[in-house]
């Protein structure tokens, strides 16, 4: 059950990225799926015990805090903000520095991504190529829930790298 779980919080991801390439939009419900599912596998695992809730919740509220004066600034979207606290509840106080370092690499190679889109829309917009590249453009900014699930699917992902799919 809890492999299965894990599973659709990666589908999930994977939609979220999409959509965020697609629209520069991360949608909430989306957003707040990815949230049920962590409490789902939880549940599944028997860590729904307070202590370990409070310490991922907690991470959660840091990471929506950040996120919150990071788009007070202009330099994250709201979307990105949500997805954000919803990877560090997965992520909890255990994983939250490899989750940051994986995500800002991704969020590193996703901008170059981008950047290099941009100069292929403005080179060849109407090649085969141009047309493949802009939604990746920077023009419409960078698509950084993309690096975000990216980061979210490891964390999701690696206990079951680690210890085997019943984790």
């Amino acid at each position: 059950m809890l492999f299965a779980i894990r599973l659709i919080a990666c589908a999930l991801l994977a939609v979220l990225a999409w959509c965020d390439v697609r629209s520069r939009r991360l949608p909430g419900p989306l957003v707040a799926a990815l949230v049920a599912l962590y409490f789902a596998a939880a549940l599944a695992a028997h860590a729904a015990v307070a202590s370990v809730l409070v310490h991922h919740v907690a991470v959660a509220v840091a990471a929506f805090a950040v996120g919150t004066a990071l788009f007070a600034c202009g330099a994250l979207g709201g979307g990105d903000v949500k997805l954000a606290a919803a990877v560090f509840l997965w992520a909890g106080s255990t994983l939250a520095l490899p989750a940051l370092l994986l995500i800002a690499l991704a969020g590193l190679a996703v901008a170059l991504l981008a950047l290099a889109a941009s100069g292929l829309v403005r080179l060849a917009p109407s090649s085969p190529f141009g047309r493949a590249a802009r939604p990746w453009s920077a023009k419409r900014g960078v698509p950084y829930g993309v690096a975000l699930a990216a980061g979210g699917a490891v964390v999701i992902l690696g206990p079951v790298l680690a210890h085997g799919p019943h984790t």
